[in-house]
């Protein structure tokens, strides 16, 4: 019998570091060269077919970057299973301000949930130059027990790779919980 899981994902970040077009890429494979600013909140989902046995509802909230929608993140970060943190690999700023989003998101959700961190726009580093430190992106992410990785809305380079990659971790945790329940009722 095939096994179903249902994740509530969010999408956090700095504004214009890409979270609405990785989720467009992923959810829908298109890119626009457009900017959208996420007023708020915005939600898509998508179900994958995982490992031939599972399937996996995502349900994916996109919340805007900007500061003055901080005041909602309370309520938005609510029932969250996984998050993707993204920042741009083209301006420092947003790595230093991505730092942020996961003390808030730390303070916010209390227990630890599968996190990514998300390097976006590796496209443009032939133009811009390496301007982050890798290392110190790794080190970070590893101190943080996340995982690291440079993604591409515009290509797709590595898009899916991030979200199959979170939804690998999410059902190991959601593993880890039943056995854990189950062990529970012996005792």
């Amino acid at each position: 019998m095939a096994e179903k899981y249902s994740f509530k994902v969010i999408i956090i970040g700095p504004g214009a570091v890409g979270k609405t077009s990785l989720l467009n890429r992923f959810v829908h494979d298109e890119f626009s060269l457009k900017y959208k600013l996420t007023i708020g909140v915005d939600f898509l989902t998508k179900t994958l077919e995982y490992e031939s046995d599972k399937f996996v509802k995502l349900h994916i909230w996109d919340i805007g970057g900007q500061e003055k929608f901080k005041f909602l993140h309370r309520s938005f970060y609510d029932g969250a299973f996984g998050a993707l943190v993204v920042f741009d690999l083209t301006r420092h700023r947003t790595f230093i301000n991505m730092k942020e989003w996961i003390s808030e998101m730390h303070s916010i959700i209390h227990t630890d949930i599968p996190s990514i961190i998300i390097g976006n726009k590796t496209d443009l580093l032939p133009e811009t130059g390496q301007i982050i430190d890798k290392n110190e992106v790794e080190q970070y992410a590893e101190k943080q027990g996340c995982i690291y990785i440079e993604t591409s809305a515009k290509t797709g380079e590595n898009v899916e790779k991030a979200f199959l990659e979170l939804t690998h971790q999410m059902i190991k945790k959601m593993g880890k919980i039943v056995k854990n329940s189950k062990e529970n009722l012996k005792n």
